[in-house]
C-alpha cells in the first residue's frame, strides 16, 4: 500500500435510517425510555454500521498488536524492552490476563507480532513483523513512511481475515513495553495540548521516571517539530510505533469492512484518532469501552466524540477493558432482539419528549 492509496480509501457513512428505526423498536420494547442508557445507543450504531435492524454479535473477536519501542532505551519504562516478549508469548498461549479472562468466554484472539525486537515469532502468535522495533524517536524517525503504511496495512487484513471467519464485532489490545510514551508524545502533537498534560505514569513510573518520561517527550518532539506542526500519518512515522500503526489499520479496516472495533485504553484509542485523521469517517466504526485512569483519556474520547461505557479505572492493557464490554453488550442484545413489547402487554407506552 503506498501513501495515495492510503489517503483515496473512502469511507460509507452508517445508514442513518437504520439508526433511527433500531432507536423506534428500543422504545416499543416494555422498560422507560432509554432505559438501558448508552447501550440501547451503542446497539442503535451497531445496527447503522451494519445496515440491518436484525443483526447478531455472537462470534467475537480481540486483535492484540506487540511491537517494541526504541525509545524504551531512555528508561521512560519501569521495565526492560525483553517484557514484550515475554508477555507475547503469554499471549499465545491465553495465559497473559486477556487470555485468563476470556477462558470461558467465546471470542477469537489473534495476538500479532507486529514488531517485536526479536528473531522468532512466539508460538501462538501470528507473525506480520515489519520491524524488530522501532528507533529512538528523540534521535531519528521512529519508522519510515513504508514501514508505518505496512504496520498500517497489516491491521487492514486482520480485520478482514476474522471478518472472513464470521466475526462480528472486533476489540482491540497491544503489548509493547514503552508505548505509553509514544502514545502520549502523539497525543500532544494531535491535540496541541502540553507534554504534562498527555502524560501518565504508564504500568507505574516513580516521580523521577515521570520527570524523565516527560522530558524525553518534550526533546523528542522538539527534535521533529520545532514548530510544533504535524498532520497524523507524519507524527505516526516520526513517533512511532508499530503497535499503534497496526491499530491504526486495525481501525481503518474496521470503517472498510464495516466490523464494529471496539477501543480498549490509552494506546488504542490514540490509533483510533489516528485512523480518524487520516481517512476521516473511521469513528463512526468506533466503540469506546472504558474511561482508563491514564492521562489523556477523556480528552481523546472527546475529540473523537466518543463516550466510554465503563467507567472503572482500568489500566491493564491486553485489550481487557474491550472485552470487559462483550458480555455487556450481550446482555443488551438479549434486550434488542428479545424484548417484551409494548403491543404484547397491557402496559401503557412511553412516550419520548427528547429535549431540543
Amino acid at each position: 500500500m503506498t501513501k495515495e492509496e492510503l489517503l483515496s480509501l473512502k469511507i460509507e457513512r452508517p445508514d442513518e435510517n437504520i439508526i433511527n428505526s433500531a432507536k423506534k423498536k428500543w422504545d416499543a420494547l416494555a422498560k422507560p425510555i432509554d432505559g438501558l442508557g448508552m447501550f440501547e445507543e451503542t446497539v442503535c450504531r451497531i445496527a447503522g454500521m451494519y445496515g440491518s435492524l436484525d443483526f447478531n454479535l455472537d462470534i467475537k473477536g480481540l486483535i492484540i498488536m506487540c511491537a517494541d519501542n526504541g525509545i524504551v532505551s531512555e528508561g521512560v519504562s519501569q521495565t526492560g524492552k525483553e517484557v514484550t516478549y515475554e508477555v507475547a508469548a503469554l499471549m499465545g498461549k491465553r495465559k497473559s490476563s486477556v487470555g485468563i479472562m476470556l477462558k470461558d468466554y467465546p471470542a477469537e484472539i489473534m495476538t500479532v507480532d507486529i514488531g517485536i525486537d526479536s528473531d522468532v515469532t512466539p508460538e501462538g502468535v501470528i507473525d506480520k513483523k515489519v520491524a524488530k522495533g522501532t528507533r529512538n524517536f528523540l534521535h531519528e524517525p521512529a519508522m519510515t513512511p513504508e514501514e508505518a503504511l505496512n504496520a498500517i496495512e497489516a491491521g487492514i487484513e486482520c480485520v478482514k481475515e476474522l471478518k472472513d471467519k464470521g466475526i462480528s464485532i472486533i476489540a482491540t489490545g497491544e503489548m509493547g513495553i514503552g508505548n505509553t510514551t509514544t502514545s502520549s508524545a502523539l497525543m500532544s502533537l494531535l491535540t496541541g495540548l502540553d507534554v504534562k498534560l498527555c502524560t501518565g505514569r504508564g504500568a507505574g513510573l516513580s516521580d523521577d521516571g515521570l520527570k524523565r518520561k516527560i522530558d524525553v517527550i518534550t526533546r523528542g518532539i522538539a527534535f521533529h517539530f520545532p514548530d510544533g506542526n504535524a498532520d497524523a500519518f507524519e507524527a505516526l512515522c516520526k513517533i512511532g510505533g508499530l503497535d499503534i500503526a497496526g491499530l491504526t489499520g486495525v481501525f481503518i479496516g474496521g470503517a472498510i469492512y464495516k466490523v464494529p472495533i471496539v477501543i480498549d485504553g490509552f494506546i488504542s484509542m490514540i490509533s483510533a484518532l489516528i485512523a480518524e485523521r487520516v481517512i476521516p469517517g473511521c469513528r463512526d466504526y468506533m466503540i469506546a469501552s472504558h474511561l482508563g485512569k491514564e492521562n489523556g483519556m477523556k480528552i481523546l474520547s472527546e475529540k473523537l466524540d466518543l463516550k466510554p461505557v465503563i467507567h472503572a479505572n482500568l489500566a491493564l492493557g491486553e485489550g481487557t477493558g474491550a472485552v470487559m464490554l462483550f458480555p455487556l453488550l450481550d446482555m443488551a442484545m438479549s434486550m434488542y432482539m428479545s424484548g417484551t413489547a409494548f403491543s404484547d402487554t397491557t402496559i401503557e407506552e412511553y412516550e419520548r419528549f427528547d429535549d431540543k
